[in-house]
């Protein structure tokens, strides 16, 4: 099973690349979804955040105050890496389970979008690692948009994160994601092509249409 690794900083826009592989026939699972998923209560997963961070973090009806949670992980590093390892084998767990659910059904290519994927170790269970970059003014612009957050709020979000220069040491590629989203497409069909030579022998070739 070929696993491409895709990852990169908040507001890089991981998601186009993600939408480019989901067109040419190579699905996708969102960690960030898969994590959302584990938080419907009863959960395990949830229960372990309680744990970790208090009541402060839960709304009224048992479920994650979302945005409690955000101010205090996205406002310290060591509460955010304390999310990171609350969360990680749930997290982990699932997007394995999900993998192996496309291998029976036939696939032989699945690309796992995770923000922490070199942090929680997974990207040593990639065939292949592309980190998706950005200006960190385009960020900014893209985290308030996306999020509903002001700008000292966004910014304090890329500033808990790891920079540019811990993804380039780490990663197979590296695709820059500005305002060009053509030239951002071209770049990841020359990446793509010169990594998934499986195409070209037809060993890992999705089957499904």
């Amino acid at each position: 099973m070929n696993v491409i690794g895709i990852t990169g900083p908040s507001g890089a826009g991981k998601s186009l690349l993600c939408h480019f592989l989901e067109n040419n026939n190579i699905p996708c699972i969102d960690a960030d979804g898969v994590y959302h998923s584990l938080l419907v209560p009863p959960s395990d997963c949830l229960d372990a955040i309680r744990a970790a961070f208090g009541d402060g973090v839960m709304a009224s009806d048992g479920s994650l105050d979302r945005t409690a949670l955000a101010a205090i992980v996205f406002s310290d590093e060591k509460k955010l890496a304390l999310l990171n390892a609350t969360v990680l084998d749930y997290v982990l767990v699932r997007i394995r389970e999900l993998i192996a659910q496309y291998r029976a059904d036939g696939y032989t290519v699945v690309a796992v979008d995770a923000p922490t994927l070199i942090e929680s170790g997974f990207d040593r269970e990639c065939t292949e690692v592309i980190s998706v970059l950005a200006p960190t003014e385009i960020r900014v612009e893209r985290i308030m948009k996306r999020d509903g957050l002001g700008e000292s709020a966004a910014r304090a979000r890329i500033d808990a994160q790891k920079k540019d220069s811990f993804y380039i040491e780490h990663s197979d590629a590296v695709l820059e994601n500005g305002k060009n989203e053509t030239e951002f497409i071209s770049a990841a069909e020359n990446i793509l092509a010169k990594f998934l030579s499986f195409r070209q022998n037809g060993e890992g070739q999705n089957d499904k249409n």
